[in-house]
């Protein structure tokens, strides 16, 4: 039995949606990660000002804090543009529904609309 005929797909215009969803897929992680590494550095902080430890050693740890936090705003500016620009051109490539790259496409910019304050 002979399948349906399928109208070709321009392979430059999946290509371009599976890379973007990439970059959305792994700034959510880098901006999740981030967050992971300062809420630690505060409790690793707070317990050695508890503990009475050097001040040189709490306030390199403050510094590498300050810098985890620098870092989350940067991935969350970078996420929102990404998870923006994906958005974009999912709304503009409707006809690539049917494929693989579209439909996990659309499955990581639900999975990162809350990291990219996205609602």
């Amino acid at each position: 039995m002979a399948e349906p005929a399928s109208v070709p797909v321009d392979p430059k215009r999946v290509r371009e949606i599976k890379i973007k969803s990439g970059v959305v897929r792994r700034l959510a992680k880098e901006k999740v990660s981030y967050q992971q590494e300062s809420e630690k550095l505060s409790q690793k902080i707070n317990k050695m000002k508890t503990e009475s430890c050097d001040d040189y050693d709490i306030k390199k740890q403050e510094e590498l804090l300050e810098e985890s936090k620098k870092m989350i705003s940067d991935c969350e500016r970078r996420l929102i543009s990404a998870w923006d620009e994906l958005s974009k051109i999912m709304k503009t490539e409707k006809d690539l529904k049917d494929t693989e790259e579209y439909k996990a496409a659309e499955i990581v910019l639900s999975e990162a609309k809350v990291a990219a304050n996205r609602q």
